[in-house]
């Protein structure tokens, strides 16, 4: 297992992808989308397996 987990992210508004580390995935839980300031819930993230990354 690598030592920084990645989630894949995809917006429920505007459907961005991004792949982005647990402390990323905080700060878009906190502050909203970058591309359109939707509110973002944990359920938006998907855990990627090192394989996917």
């Amino acid at each position: 297992m690598s030592a920084s987990e990645d989630y894949r992210f995809v917006c429920p508004e505007c459907a961005q992808t991004i792949t982005v580390n647990a402390s990323m995935r905080d700060a878009l839980v906190e502050n909203g989308c970058v591309v359109c300031g939707s509110t973002v819930s944990r359920a938006d993230f998907e855990e990627m397996a090192e394989s996917d990354a």
